[in-house]
C-alpha cells in the first residue's frame, strides 16, 4: 500500500487530547496560536509531547502560508476566523469540519452550520444521528487513543474514579447532580479541571500522567447524561478499568453489562454494581480486561489513523476530480466511497 501524501493542515487546538492523537498521522499540522494561549488558540502546550510535525502559526501569518487542507473544530473558527484570517484562495481549499459534540441547543432537530464544508466528520454514530447535517457530506470517524505501555490496571484502591472537566460548572448534562448524590453512598473521586473546587474532587491530573493515575482505581464511573463519548473513558478502558455509567449516547454501544462494565438509566441501580466491584477486585479485573480488549479492537490508533488518512486524501482528491454523484441529504460519504 502506498504511503499517504504528506499534507499541510491548518487547524486549531480545541480538544488537546484529540489533537495529540490526530497528530500521530503522517502530516504536518499548523495550529493557529494567539499570545497567552487562550482557549481555541493554545498551540503546542506543554501538556503533550508534540512531535516535530506540529507547528504554531500566528494569525497575521496565516494568509502568507500554503496549506492543503483546513480542519475546523469550532463554530467561532468557522464563522469568524475563516473570513478574518484566511485569504480568498485559502477559503477555497478542501476543508473538513470536525464536530466533537452532539447538538447542544436542540437535540434531534438542530441544523449544523458547516453544511458547505468538503466533509463533516462526527466522532460517534450517535452524534451523527442526532445532528441535522442537512446536505453536508458526512462521515463518522470514531475515537482513537493510546496510553503508555506501563499504565495497566492495578485496582488496589476500593474507590471509583470520575474524570470530567468543570463538572460542577457544566451541571446536569455532565451529571454533576448524579455524582453528588451517589458519592454519599459509595466512594467516588473526581479528577479534572476545577475538580479541587468540587466536594469529592481530587484536582487536575496532567494529561500524560492520567493513565497511570487511573490504573489504581477499582472502576471508572461516568455520570454523563448528554455529551460525546468521553476520551477519558476510552483511555480508562485501554488501561483496563471496567466502566460503570449511564446508558446514554454512544456509551450504550460500547459497554455490555456483566462483560466490560455496567450501564443503567436509573443511577440508583448502579449502586449495587459499584459495591460489588468494590468488594470483588478479581471481578473488577476480569471486566477491566474485557474493557481493554474492547478499546483496543474498536478505538485503536491504527484504525483511527487509517480513517483520517482516508478522509484527508479523499477531500483532496475530490478537489482535483470533483465527484458529481449526488449524495442527497445526510447520505454518509463513506457509503458513496464504499460503492466505488
Amino acid at each position: 500500500m502506498n504511503e499517504p501524501k504528506r499534507l499541510r493542515i491548518l487547524t486549531w487546538q480545541v480538544h488537546g487530547n484529540y489533537l495529540y492523537y490526530l497528530s500521530q498521522a503522517p502530516h504536518d499540522f499548523w495550529l493557529v496560536t494567539r499570545p497567552g494561549h487562550p482557549p481555541g488558540y493554545a498551540g503546542r502546550t506543554a501538556s503533550f509531547p508534540w512531535g516535530p510535525n506540529v507547528h504554531e502559526v500566528a494569525p497575521p501569518q496565516v494568509r502568507a502560508m500554503d496549506f492543503d487542507v483546513v480542519l475546523y473544530q469550532s463554530r467561532v473558527h468557522w464563522d469568524e476566523d475563516r473570513h478574518q484570517l484566511l485569504s480568498p484562495a485559502q477559503r477555497q481549499l478542501p476543508c473538513i469540519y470536525l464536530e466533537h459534540e452532539p447538538p447542544q441547543q436542540r437535540p434531534v432537530d438542530q441544523r449544523h452550520w458547516a453544511e458547505d464544508a468538503s466533509l463533516l466528520v462526527h466522532v460517534t454514530s450517535f452524534n451523527a444521528l442526532m445532528w441535522d447535517s442537512g446536505s453536508a457530506r458526512v462521515r463518522v470517524i470514531e475515537h482513537g487513543v493510546m496510553v503508555p505501555e506501563q499504565a495497566r490496571y492495578e485496582g488496589e484502591l476500593p474507590c471509583g474514579l470520575v474524570v470530567v472537566n468543570h463538572l460542577r460548572r457544566r451541571g446536569r448534562p455532565l451529571g454533576y447532580d448524579i455524582f453528588e448524590t451517589l458519592r454519599h453512598s459509595v466512594p467516588l473521586t473526581l479528577v479534572g479541571m476545577e475538580a479541587d473546587h468540587t466536594p469529592g474532587g481530587h484536582g487536575e491530573i496532567p494529561n500524560m500522567e492520567l493513565p497511570a493515575f487511573m490504573a489504581r482505581y477499582r472502576f471508572c464511573f461516568s455520570p454523563i447524561r448528554w455529551t460525546s463519548l468521553s476520551l477519558a473513558l476510552i483511555e480508562a478502558m485501554t488501561v483496563g478499568l471496567p466502566i460503570v455509567g449511564l446508558a446514554t449516547t454512544e456509551l450504550g454501544t460500547v459497554i455490555s453489562n456483566g462483560h466490560n462494565g455496567w450501564l443503567e438509566t436509573d443511577p440508583q441501580q448502579l449502586l449495587p454494581v459499584m459495591r460489588r466491584l468494590l468488594d470483588d477486585r478479581a471481578l473488577a479485573q476480569r471486566w477491566g480486561e474485557a474493557a481493554r480488549s474492547t478499546a483496543l479492537a474498536r478505538f485503536g490508533m491504527p484504525r483511527f489513523l487509517r480513517d483520517w488518512n482516508d478522509a484527508l486524501s479523499g477531500v483532496c482528491a475530490a478537489r482535483e476530480t470533483p465527484d458529481t454523484t449526488p449524495l442527497g441529504p445526510n447520505r454518509p460519504a463513506q457509503l458513496a466511497s464504499a460503492a466505488a
